[in-house]
């Protein structure tokens, strides 16, 4: 009689799969290490805005108001007469709290102040950032397939023009074709919210999408090419496997790798480049603040201000190492193996 076969054990969850992706140690290590980073960016935003030239309290003032009494009572307010550790020990409590502190220039409270602003902002890089992967990843899969060739060519060419024209000139051009000569799009502000939020965010989002676009075509055409050589694909094509399988079966899984790290860092560059385009487009957002903020040197606001910044790109590129593990099994930590039982 004859034995029956041994019962198939049950796939693994997506939970067990997650956890054999990403150990637990690994990601504590890894939020750990962006938690210490953060700390070291703080103390490096506040050394740098108290080196920074000019008296905060007489900049508030002004000339006419500067008398002595007076500019004892605002630094003592906003504890610019304490030394500077004791400063930043009161900024440092007051932030694990959540607070982030009161405007020196306007009296409110910068988490108001920063409220919409960092939305707006949010919104526009978000839509900077998928318009520079609509654009940037199939041109680099294209100019990668047609290696050396003329299409290859126009494609790179594309990439320089737009990665050497300045966010200012790309922004005034599209306004001058898309918003005024053919009336598609509004030249400036931020709308009322919902779709007209959105069809005013469109050119700025197309400005920030095509300074970066380039940096994205670039990596993944040199990583497209890379994995286009390697012999398994090779191997692949040889036996008559169809350009589709072989571009999304064993080509874009090797190349995720680079492109994942490299989108964490156009992220990072989309977030500097926000001033600029907020500035030509009038959109009330963290850039014009900041500028403002900067030049009356409102240490609150601006130190708000760089956090957050910092804190979106730490995020970013630990959302990137995150990521890894899960694209390539190669990158995943070994289990540790058990020890012998004596």
């Amino acid at each position: 009689m004859s034995t029956p076969p041994p019962p198939v054990p049950p796939a693994p969850g997506v939970a067990a799969r997650l956890g054999a992706a990403l150990p637990p140690r690994y990601v504590a290590r890894r939020l750990a290490g962006t938690a210490v980073l953060l700390l070291v960016l703080s103390a490096a935003v506040f050394a740098l805005l108290q080196l920074a030239p000019g008296d905060p309290a007489r900049t508030l003032l002004g000339a006419r108001g500067a008398t002595p009494e007076a500019l004892a009572e605002v630094r003592a307010r906003h504890h610019l007469d304490q030394p500077v550790l004791v400063q930043y020990g009161h900024w440092l409590g007051d932030l694990l709290r959540l607070d982030l502190g009161t405007s020196i220039r306007t009296g409110e409270s910068v988490a108001s102040a920063l409220g919409d602003r960092a939305l707006l902002t949010c919104q526009l890089v978000g839509l900077g950032f998928a318009t520079a992967l609509l654009l940037g990843l199939p041109l680099g899969v294209l100019a990668a397939f047609r290696e050396r060739r003329p299409t290859d060519r126009a494609v790179q060419g594309l990439g320089v023009v737009t990665l050497s024209t300045p966010a200012f000139a790309s922004g005034l051009a599209l306004i001058y074709v898309c918003a005024l000569m053919l009336g598609w799009f509004p030249a400036y502000g931020a709308g009322e919210g919902g779709l007209d939020r959105l069809r005013h965010l469109v050119l700025p989002a197309v400005t920030l999408g095509l300074a970066v676009m380039a940096v994205l075509l670039k990596l993944t055409r040199a990583a497209v090419v890379r994995e286009l050589a390697r012999d398994h694909v090779t191997f692949a094509r040889a036996r008559g496997v169809g350009p589709r399988t072989v571009l999304f079966r064993y080509v874009l899984r090797g190349a995720a790798v680079p492109v994942t790290a490299g989108a964490a860092l156009v992220l990072a560059y989309l977030l500097a480049g926000t001033v600029m385009v907020e500035t030509v487009f009038a959109l009330p957002g963290l850039g014009p603040l900041l500028v403002d903020s900067i030049t009356f040197r409102d240490l609150p606001v601006v130190q708000a201000v760089a956090l957050a910044v910092a804190t979106l790109v730490c995020l970013a590129n630990l959302a990137a190492d995150l990521a890894q593990p899960l694209l390539d099994p190669r990158l995943r930590t070994p289990a540790p193996t058990p020890k012998a039982a004596r």
